[in-house]
């Protein structure tokens, strides 16, 4: 088998036995917890890896984009949210291609308007398509406001003889901003009942529920333990990053994805490395929080921080004295693990320093 050290560089790397570990503790938590599981894949974009979730107990997938779901489905997943709003009537074309091709399709509503975009696309066809409603549990990016407002748009679609109403579900995206875990686990518990308290209004009304999502990898296991939420969508805690590490949701140890990178100058006050902007990406934070130093940890070398990224310059500082040299190579955790995998068309899979296998990133690129 190859060692590692011997790839080019740089290689999105993928550790095996972390990669199954982060899969089991999720489908863990969600059967101690008597919750369902449908991971996020915008995170890593691959239909192997949406498979192990599979295997591993997830109920189906949930995606950013349409492009992501045709890739998806394409790849035999037949369970799939798209957890976007979509009234385009040409992206409602495609939701009607995959209705006609088996999956079972969910999407995202938060607007009365774009309910009668859906029922007109859909009269000509024999399918009905299952909406949840979106609601906003601070993030103040998409979403109707919990209670009042979801149980609004509940019974507009009631109206619509083409939609039917399966879930309310949120994302608590704002997390990311937390300046303490303690106020993560605020957020997890607003999330949790954001969800929880729209569907039991609509309930009351007589509008069934039968799923109730949350998301959002910080809180997850906050959110997915209050009473009355069914289902969790974490998406980066398949591999995690310094980010997550940041928050204090995971140890740096748990970090499956990392970047192999070459030493391609040493200077007297600086070290330069073959990864910039177009493959580490530049995100130290998310919603104004920056949770990390640099940009990427250097696995065994904390005497270097990479202080700042160039187009295909990573450019290094010294904390203390070094001893990397020209042509050395290292391992890099990424600030943030979706964006740096949507730069590669693969992973190379590795077990102790060996490489097993290569797994496409499928659906790089797909953000339409």
């Amino acid at each position: 088998m190859t060692n590692i050290q011997t790839l080019d560089t740089p290689t999105l790397l993928l550790d095996h036995q972390k990669l199954l570990k982060n899969i089991s503790d999720i489908a863990d938590y969600a059967n101690e917890q008597g919750v369902s599981y449908r991971p996020h894949i915008k995170t890593h974009k691959s239909v192997r890896l949406a498979q192990l979730q599979l295997e591993a107990g997830a109920v189906g997938i949930t995606t950013a984009k349409i492009s992501e779901a045709e890739v998806m489905a394409s790849g035999g997943i037949k369970d799939i949210l798209i957890a976007y709003p979509i009234s385009n009537p040409d992206k409602i074309n495609r939701l009607i291609q995959l209705l006609q091709n088996g999956v079972r399709l969910k999407v995202a509503v938060d607007n009365p308007e774009s309910l009668g975009y859906l029922q007109r696309g859909l009269e000509h066809i024999p399918f009905t398509l299952e909406v949840w409603i979106k609601v906003n549990s601070g993030l103040n990016r998409c979403g109707v406001e919990p209670g009042k407002e979801a149980l609004l748009l509940a019974k507009a679609i009631m109206s619509h003889s083409k939609l039917k109403l399966g879930g309310i579900f949120t994302h608590a995206g704002h997390s990311y901003a937390a300046k303490t875990y303690e106020e993560i686990e605020s957020i997890g518990l607003q999330e949790g009942l954001a969800v929880v308290e729209s569907a039991n209004a609509c309930e009351q009304a007589g509008i069934p529920i039968s799923v109730r999502s949350v998301g959002s990898t910080p809180t997850f296991k906050i959110a997915g333990k209050v009473p009355g939420v069914t289902e969790i969508r974490p998406g980066n805690a398949v591999f995690f990053d310094a980010i997550q590490a940041g928050l204090g949701v995971t140890d740096i140890e748990n970090c499956a994805v990392t970047l192999l990178a070459s030493v391609v100058g040493v200077y007297k006050n600086r070290i330069i490395f073959d990864t910039g902007s177009k493959s580490l990406c530049l995100d130290k934070g998310a919603h104004g929080n920056q949770t990390v130093s640099g940009f990427g940890e250097i696995i065994g070398h904390p005497e270097v921080l990479i202080e700042r990224l160039s187009e295909e310059h990573g450019i290094g500082v010294f904390v203390q004295e070094t001893h990397l040299k020209l042509n050395d190579k290292v391992q890099i955790i990424p600030n943030h693990a979706c964006t740096v995998v949507n730069q590669f068309e693969e992973y190379v899979v590795h077990e102790n320093g060996r490489v097993i296998d290569v797994w496409k990133v499928d659906a790089r690129g797909m953000v339409k």
